[in-house]
């Protein structure tokens, strides 16, 4: 058991030309056939954003949030969860996708899961350009915090693939789990403090406790810490209820879990797929 847990990222390893060529072939072909093709991965998103700009800026008059321009504080928070969503869409149905490669050949399925991630990784880091250029046009321009962007989307990605381990493997078996979480994504983004400030909480320490609970508020608050804040890392971990060590623990536990689920259902996962 032990040797098939610990084998996984060696695996990974072993196989990443071959998850590199998957994830650029997963990326050029997912829009294949439509007039504008990949460009429609980023127009989505940007229209996302500014749906959600114009109904808190100029219909419920938002204003500032914790003293940032709202468009900013939306941005910096929005980037890493259409990274997360987009890992997890389609992380969970990458098995079901690429079944004709089980069917067909011996191939190892447990690299499909990493080659979704990486595929939205592509998208996520142009954002992440788009969201540095924005913030400079309005006074804030990228400095030696905004390094720390490459640690959370570290976390963002370890994370992702987490959990994408465990769903993608589920849903061979309970096909109702990628309506679950298409329904846990559309609450997810408003329990997760990105298109409001957990500060106005003040009053209700227990709640912000709760919230603070969620690993993606650690990942928002990073992103927004190096963008807009300029905060380091080291005074998070001193200052900010040693959130570090929190999400550090549970994203842990979440990659053992999904390790676990892995080396013991494989072969049954294949078994699934071939009569499929």
């Amino acid at each position: 058991m032990k040797e098939k847990i610990f084998g996984l990222p060696l695996e990974l390893y072993h196989n990443r030309g071959l998850i590199l060529t998957l994830a650029k072939n997963d990326f050029k072909t997912k829009y294949a056939g439509s007039y504008l093709g990949i460009v429609w991965a980023f127009i989505q998103p940007i229209v996302t954003i500014m749906v959600y700009w114009f109904v808190f800026t100029v219909g419920l008059k938002a204003g500032d949030m914790a003293e940032y321009p709202f468009v900013l504080y939306l941005i910096s928070g929005i980037v890493p969860w259409f990274f997360f969503q987009d890992a997890l869409n389609a992380g969970t149905n990458g098995l079901i996708e690429y079944n004709y490669l089980v069917k067909k050949v011996v191939f190892k399925i447990s690299i499909l899961p990493m080659v979704k991630v990486i595929s939205a990784l592509f998208v996520h880091v142009f954002f992440v350009v788009f969201a540095l250029v924005v913030c400079a046009a309005n006074g804030y321009p990228p400095t030696i915090h905004t390094i720390q962007i490459i640690y959370y989307t570290g976390c963002t990605f370890v994370f992702s693939l987490a959990l994408v381990y465990i769903t993608s493997a589920v849903v061979i078996f309970f096909r109702d789990l990628t309506q679950i979480i298409s329904i846990f994504l559309q609450v997810g983004i408003w329990l997760t403090p990105i298109m409001w400030d957990l500060g106005r909480m003040a009053e209700h320490p227990l709640f912000i406790k709760a919230f603070k609970l969620n690993p993606m508020y650690y990942i928002v608050s990073g992103y927004r810490d190096s963008i807009l804040g300029r905060v380091w890392l080291g005074i998070i971990f001193l200052v900010r209820d040693h959130r570090t060590v929190r999400f550090g623990n549970r994203d842990i536990q979440t990659i053992k879990t999904a390790f676990c689920r892995c080396a013991i259902r494989e072969d049954k996962i294949c078994q699934k797929l071939q009569f499929q």
